[in-house]
């Protein structure tokens, strides 16, 4: 059974704390509190999935310095903003940052329920696709030199007699090497190959092999 989403309530002002927390466990939803970005981050793990309720003014690390810190880490939950007016710009470079969304002081209980809903939402497909992602990657990982020459041409769309041509191999040897990387892909179809291809954002020439 996957682990029960978390609301990451981060906020200097015990009294929001509070009434967030209680606001989001009225609806049966997992709510934890944090008075500072500092204890956040040590209690931080990205294996918990979740969204972030994140205070953009705060002593010490601010929300938008905490927004960069964990825009280092693709596994990071979504961040929901709650902002003053006096915010605003504020809250649009956390935006261009990577932010989900924000949410203007005083704001209505149901927006920002909706707005995590929406965040949970995103949580849950990202991390769905980032392991598919992690999973192709080390698939990859596992081709020769070589095998990885040939994948990146079949799926640029050269048939394997071009393919034998510009790395001055036999057709026969290109079929073989076409052969390994099906399987070491696990990629039941050619167009199963070329959407791993996408994933992996393999374009352009082949490596040169060292």
């Amino acid at each position: 059974m996957s682990e029960q989403p978390t609301v990451f309530i981060v906020d200097d002002d015990p009294a929001m704390r509070d009434s967030l927390g209680f606001l989001i466990g009225s609806v049966g939803r997992r709510a934890e509190t944090y008075a500072s970005a500092e204890d956040f981050l040590a209690a931080y793990s990205n294996e918990r999935p979740g969204c972030i309720v994140l205070d953009v003014r705060m002593p010490g690390l601010s929300g938008l310095e905490l927004m960069e810190k964990l825009n280092e880490d693709r596994f990071a939950p979504p961040v929901v903003l709650v902002t003053g007016h006096g915010d605003i710009p504020m809250a649009v470079r956390a935006l261009k940052a990577g932010a989900f969304d924000f949410i203007e002081k005083p704001f209505s209980d149901q927006v920002l329920l909706e707005r995590i809903q929406q965040a949970l939402q995103q949580d849950t497909s990202g991390r769905s696709g980032e392991r598919d992602r992690a999973e192709i990657e080390r698939r990859a990982a596992r081709l020769t030199a070589r095998e990885t020459q040939v994948f990146e041409l079949v799926v640029a769309g050269k048939p394997n007699k071009v393919v034998a041509s510009d790395l001055d191999l036999s057709q026969k040897t290109v079929e073989v090497h076409r052969a390994h990387v099906m399987e070491k892909m696990r990629a039941e179809s050619f167009a199963d190959l070329v959407k791993m291809a996408v994933t992996l954002d393999v374009t352009g020439p082949p490596r040169t092999i060292q």
